[in-house]
């Protein structure tokens, strides 16, 4: 591996390790070299036995991300396991899907919490231990198409997205004189429990995998190369920038 992609001796917090796409970036940084925090509402032992099999260390910390009361805690805890941080992803997100007429306030206030004030609050937490640690720093954020498009049926998670890759831009203006490096991963369709329904719809499965140049639903695999780069000192000069990994869909 080229030295400018390797994790070593690096610690790498990722939001929703458990399973999808949290799962394969904590793998594609542990295959990189980078221990890993991993953080979910739920335990993941499945990810952990996977990044202890690749020699690295795995720190599980159970939170619900709905509220920023967790935050600082998990900071302190990754402290105190590995004395510093060096790489954060928000990975964790929800999606509620109701038409727009009669979207609720629970569907829109659940949303907007975990996708986009946990990602912000917990970002300058961990900026602000980049610049006590004088280290500089990763932060990776998690789009999505819906960043880019309107979506339908699932306006909280179109607005949550849509600012993501907005405060992916003003962090990153922020905080690039700290030698701290904000950008953010819009994944594509991907067979994750989050598009479950779309691909339990034969006739609406049929219509996304016909718009996608790649001919296949993405795979967490798929995010793990972008996230690496993002990671490590490959991407020192890239700020404020959002990568589709979307097999071609924006392309179209």
């Amino acid at each position: 591996m080229s030295l400018s992609f390797d994790l070593s001796g690096k610690v790498a917090l990722v939001t929703g390790c458990s399973t999808g796409l949290g799962q394969g970036i904590s793998l594609g940084l542990a295959e990189a070299g980078a221990e890993i925090v991993g953080v979910d509402y739920v335990d993941a032992p499945e990810t952990e036995q996977k990044i202890q099999r690749l020699g690295r260390k795995f720190l599980g910390i159970k939170a619900n991300l709905m509220s920023i009361d967790p935050l600082e805690g998990i900071i302190q805890q990754t402290l105190e396991k590995f004395g510093h941080i060096d790489i954060l992803v928000n990975n964790a997100g929800i999606i509620r899907r109701q038409d727009a007429i009669e979207f609720s306030e629970e569907n829109w206030d659940d949303v907007l919490n975990i996708n986009l004030k946990t990602v912000f609050f917990l970002s300058q937490l961990t900026a602000r231990q980049y610049i006590k640690q004088k280290t500089g720093g990763k932060i990776i954020n998690v789009a999505s198409m819906l960043s880019f498009q309107g979506g339908i049926r699932v306006p909280s998670y179109t607005a949550s997205k849509s600012a993501v890759m907005g405060i992916t831009r003003a962090l990153a203006n922020e905080w690039a004189r700290d030698g701290i490096n904000v950008n953010a991963i819009a994944p594509g369709y991907m067979a994750t429990s989050n598009t479950a329904p779309l691909r339990a719809d034969t006739e609406r499965s049929a219509a996304i995998l016909d718009r996608i140049p790649a001919g296949r639903w993405g795979l967490p695999e798929d995010v793990q190369g972008p996230a690496v780069f993002l990671a490590s000192s490959a991407s020192d000069y890239v700020n404020g920038y959002t990568i589709a990994v979307d097999g071609g869909w924006l392309a179209r």
